[in-house]
Formats: C-alpha cells, sequence, structure tokens
C-alpha cells in the first residue's frame, strides 16, 4: 500500500494543470450520491476513509443508506476494470477519452491512512482528521494546483481552515439561487391598479372564464400559473399562457377567492385563496406551499385533499407521508403496524382532521369513517420507493428537510391521476447538511415554476393565533 501512497503524492506530481484538485467528504456523497460528475472536468480525489465510513452507513438503518448504496455502485461502475496503480493515478471520467491533452477530469482513491507525519495536522486516527491530513498532503505535494476540500459540515470546513487547507467550500451544485429572499414566492402584488401598468389590454370569455391579454414586458419578471394581485382594485388573477411579447391571464377576481371553500374551509387572506385555488384546480399536478408555521398549510391542503376525494369523487385515496429525522432507526422499535408507526410523526395530520371535525357530534367517529371513506393511508418515505402512485391525493408535508434526490424520488412515483402537495417551512430544517438554499424545497420551487402542470404559493401571515403571530415576528 506504501507504493500506492507515494504513486498519488509525491513530489513529483508537481506540475500547472489548470485542472483543480477537489477532494470529497462523505456527507457529500450521501446528500447527491452522484456528486462526482458535478466535478468531471477537474479531479476529483475520494480519501479510503470515505469509502470504509460509507461502507459503515450502507447497512445501517438510517434513511441515508440507500444514498451511500447508490454512491458505492456508482464509483465501483468507474474502478471495477482499473489497477490499483490506476486508481491511484486517477480513471478519466470519459471512456472514451484517447487524447489525454484534452480537458479532462480523472477521479482517484486516496490512502489517507499512510500520511506521511510531517504532513500531518493531526495525530490521532479520527475519520474527519484522517481526511484532513490527507487533504493537507495533497495540498504540499500538487502545488501549484489547487487542492479543494468539499463538505458539508460546517464545522470541519472551520477545522480545515484552522488546520492550513487553503481552499474549503460547501457542495452548491444543486443551489440555483444565493439567497433565499430571492425565492419566487409564487405571485406578485401590485402597489394601486394593476391595470394601470397596460396601455393596452384585450378580453375574451371563453365559457365561465375570463382572460386578458396583456404586454408582457409591463409585467414583473413572472412565470406560467403566477399569480397576480394588487391594492386597490378586486383583481386577482393567474397567468394562463406566455409568449416572448404577450401574456394571458386568466381573470379569478380577488372576491371570489376569498369565497370558496373546502371541506366547509374558507381562506382567512389572499394567500390561502391563491393556494386553496390551485389544490382545487383538476388541472394542476403539482402544488407546493411554503410559509411560517401556523400560515395554515396543512390544514388547507388536508381540506382540499377531503374536498377532492369524497365531494367530487375525483380521487381513489389520500396518501400522507413526511420526511422523518432518523426514522430509519426509530420506526422499527415502535409497536403496531406501518401506519401505527407514523402517526407520531404525523400527529400534526391528525391535529388538523381533529380541527376539520371539532364540532361534530361525534369527533372520534367522525375521523374513523372520513379515514375510511377518504381511504386515507399514512406511509413511510422508505417505502415509497420503487412505488407507482395511481390516482391519488398525496400530501408531503416537511418536505423543507429533503434533499433534491429524495424529492425527485417521491414526485417521480406520481402517476395519472395523481395530485401531489409539498409544504413546508425554510425557517425549520432538522437537517445536518441542509441550508434554506440547498433544501430540496428551494431546488423544487426553482425547478418547477416554469411547469404548466404546477403552482407554487407563499402564504404570508400567521393565522393560527395572535399568541403564534406574535411569536413568529418577536421570537
Amino acid at each position: 500500500m506504501a507504493t500506492t501512497q507515494k504513486t498519488l503524492i509525491t513530489p513529483a506530481d508537481h506540475d500547472t494543470s489548470s485542472r483543480k484538485i477537489f477532494v470529497l467528504d462523505t456527507n457529500i456523497l450521501l446528500h447527491e450520491p452522484h456528486a462526482i460528475y458535478s466535478f468531471q472536468e477537474h479531479d476529483v480525489v475520494i480519501p479510503m476513509t470515505v469509502l470504509e465510513e460509507l461502507d459503515r452507513i450502507k447497512d445501517s438503518k438510517r434513511d441515508v443508506a440507500r444514498d451511500a448504496r447508490v454512491a458505492i455502485r456508482g464509483l465501483e461502475a468507474i474502478f471495477h476494470d482499473a489497477t490499483p496503480d490506476e486508481i491511484s493515478q486517477g480513471i478519466p471520467f470519459g471512456k472514451n477519452v484517447t487524447d489525454k491533452s484534452q480537458v479532462s477530469g480523472t477521479i482517484s482513491i486516496l490512502a489517507d491512512y499512510d500520511i506521511q507525519d510531517r504532513d500531518k495536522a493531526f495525530a490521532d486516527k479520527m475519520g474527519d482528521n484522517r481526511i484532513l491530513n490527507g487533504v493537507l498532503a495533497l495540498q504540499h505535494r500538487r502545488a501549484p494546483r489547487e487542492v479543494i476540500l468539499i463538505t458539508k459540515d460546517i464545522n470541519m470546513r472551520l477545522r480545515a481552515k484552522g488546520a492550513g487547507i487553503e481552499h474549503v467550500q460547501d457542495y452548491r451544485s444543486d443551489q440555483l439561487i444565493d439567497d433565499v429572499q430571492f425565492l419566487t414566492k409564487g405571485f406578485t402584488e401590485y402597489q394601486g391598479n394593476f391595470w394601470d401598468n397596460f396601455k393596452q389590454v384585450e378580453s375574451k370569455n371563453c365559457g365561465s372564464k375570463t382572460f386578458h391579454t396583456v404586454a408582457r414586458e409591463n409585467l414583473e419578471p413572472t412565470y406560467i400559473n403566477q399569480y397576480l394581485i394588487d391594492e386597490d382594485s378586486d383583481f386577482a388573477g393567474r397567468v394562463a399562457e406566455l409568449s416572448p411579447t404577450t401574456a394571458k391571464i386568466r381573470d379569478l377576481g380577488r372576491e371570489h377567492l376569498l369565497h370558496r371553500q373546502a371541506w366547509d374551509i374558507h381562506p382567512k387572506n389572499i394567500y390561502q385563496a391563491m393556494a386553496m385555488d390551485a389544490m382545487l384546480d383538476p388541472d394542476i399536478d403539482l402544488v407546493i406551499l411554503t410559509g411560517a408555521a401556523g400560515s395554515g398549510k396543512t390544514l388547507l391542503a388536508m381540506a382540499a385533499a377531503l374536498e377532492m376525494t369524497i365531494e367530487r369523487k375525483m380521487f381513489d385515496k389520500i396518501i400522507v407521508t413526511r420526511n422523518t429525522p432518523d426514522i430509519g432507526e426509530a420506526i422499527g422499535f415502535l409497536p403496531g403496524t406501518e401506519e401505527e408507526k407514523m402517526l407520531p410523526w404525523l400527529a400534526a395530520i391528525t391535529d388538523t382532521l381533529e380541527a376539520l371535525h371539532k364540532n361534530d357530534h361525534n369527533t372520534e367517529g367522525s375521523l374513523k369513517y372520513i379515514c375510511d371513506k377518504a381511504n386515507i393511508q399514512f406511509k413511510s418515505i422508505n417505502f415509497m420507493r420503487g412505488r407507482s402512485i395511481q390516482n391519488a391525493f398525496v400530501l408531503l408535508d416537511e418536505c423543507q428537510n429533503l434533499t433534491a434526490s429524495q424529492i425527485k424520488t417521491i414526485i417521480t412515483r406520481c402517476g395519472e391521476g395523481t395530485k401531489i402537495v409539498c409544504s413546508g417551512n425554510l425557517a425549520q430544517i432538522d437537517s445536518t447538511y441542509l441550508t434554506p438554499v440547498t433544501s430540496g424545497l428551494t431546488y423544487m420551487v426553482e425547478r418547477f415554476k416554469s411547469f404548466e402542470g404546477s403552482v407554487n404559493v407563499h402564504l404570508n401571515g400567521v393565522v393560527r393565533s395572535r399568541l403564534a403571530e406574535f411569536a413568529e415576528e418577536n421570537l
């Protein structure tokens, strides 16, 4: 093994290559198993410690075990025909690359357990310390090339800088915006009267619907299915079609939106009204609800689900799921069926059902009847993979704690006749490695904002109680 180590970081490796060297921490491959391909124009190094940690995780009961296995299989596909020397020197990402002068990145494995003492900053053999020692060795031996440690562990980034590693970064290839304040809210609120912004408006009635065609240049940055409201008039609309020069707007009417109802629930403000309109629209397949705690996301979603499943008979069942921190380790020790095990994490849903039927003569009996009538199923995200969900209304709650790949896994389960409502609060992220800008919820909002079958609405205001509203604003 000493020969392999010498081959990888010998002083002879000094070169002037324009490619950078990226060293990936374990949490990068757990966050995005195929993250290595985000750096394929440069040289990627996987420390041996990372492989050992992936090996320990892949057989665990944690919900990231699958991601570990996917990452391992991806690496094996690259290295399976390579010799030890080739693995240490680097395997080209492009299998058909014949001209070695081309700018083509490589991937290699670093034996970080056999670093010379003069390159070490840490004497002990803890996993993170071995990785840091390996990066320091690469930085010393591969100068003047730029060696960059990529990790989502904030504390490790701090320790790396303290140990003398010059370049340390977070993984940002799945980050579509730099600041969550730039995240689209799904609506634009105009000051004054909306129609004052246009010199010419062409209106047309199509049955019970009214459409207005206006010049697109006078609209603020807009997307398909974006809502438009103003301060001074009764106007409320939604962008129905877009062309390079014009926009067709469906006139909804503010008062009409505010007087809509689902399962005897009326919206308390225009933001809830827009959300309800989207969830009750049979032409919309995906509704994304963001907003503060107490803004009504779960209540509105459940009311719409019951309305469309029981009253309108548009769906055969309601499937409720959510991300559950450490569910992989905890769910197995709870008694009962899968649905019974999920109940502690889905208390917000059961609380919502109780709130919807609190005035019934027999609330408990009503809940049992409704759950049977609507065929409400409580499912773990762990068991959603591989399924094809047909003719269902799916509620994905607390999805701010999901990664982009997990969001993709859930949405791609939805088949014909299925509608999915994803809700979350970016201020309540529990995941260790996610931030508001890297959350799967943020990623989903940005990726789907131009999809004609989706609507995103940010619910302003807290309507749960005056106590909750004060806490949200002042704590």
